[in-house]
């Protein structure tokens, strides 16, 4: 089954994630004034610039709209960030088209059940260890962590290794 994974992997040139759940744990934290805020892990953006790095795209389509996210996308270099998209199938295709993609050439990583849409028509759908059992259920790989603990890096090094990118991306580090 590994194998399988990792041929469908290979072909993957976009990797969508959800935020909420996946790069977060799911907490939203509002604070007095209505601001909104979220914790990011480091290494899920470290994955993530390595994956861009080994020439791959990364788009975010999320439910909700926040500016903390706008912010942290920006930071990673993430150009295809669609936000408040409560039904994610039509950002989905609009991404595609414009990069002029086929869905198999898609991964996308979710955690609740608005993400399935999406989930179902990618080559590649993953998820995080915390999600819904029907999106585990659908998906083709299961992170061994959850969403907003490692999870999107889990994701990028998968995607590297069935590349045979993530040595020469790990290699910066250990020369």
């Amino acid at each position: 089954m590994m194998q399988d994974i990792l041929e469908k992997a290979a072909q993957i040139r976009l990797v969508i994630f959800d935020v909420d759940g996946v790069l977060t744990d799911g907490s939203l934290y509002l604070g007095d004034d209505g601001q909104e805020y979220k914790a990011f892990h480091s290494r899920d953006g470290h994955g993530m610039k390595m994956l861009q790095a080994s020439g791959v795209e990364i788009g975010i389509i999320t439910g909700r709209t926040s500016q903390v996210v706008k912010h942290r996308m920006d930071s990673l270099g993430i150009r295809h960030v669609y936000q408040g998209k409560l039904e994610k199938l039509p950002a989905f295709e609009e991404l595609i088209a414009k990069l002029g993609l086929a869905p198999h050439q898609v991964a996308y990583t979710g955690d609740d059940v608005v993400d399935l849409p999406v989930m179902r028509r990618v080559g590649l759908a993953l998820a995080v260890q915390d999600a819904h059992p029907l999106v585990k259920q659908h998906a083709h790989w299961i992170s061994e962590h959850g969403g907003g603990r490692g999870a999107a890096r889990d994701v990028c090094e998968l995607i590297m290794r069935a590349q045979g990118t993530l040595d020469a991306q790990l290699q910066h580090y250990l020369a």
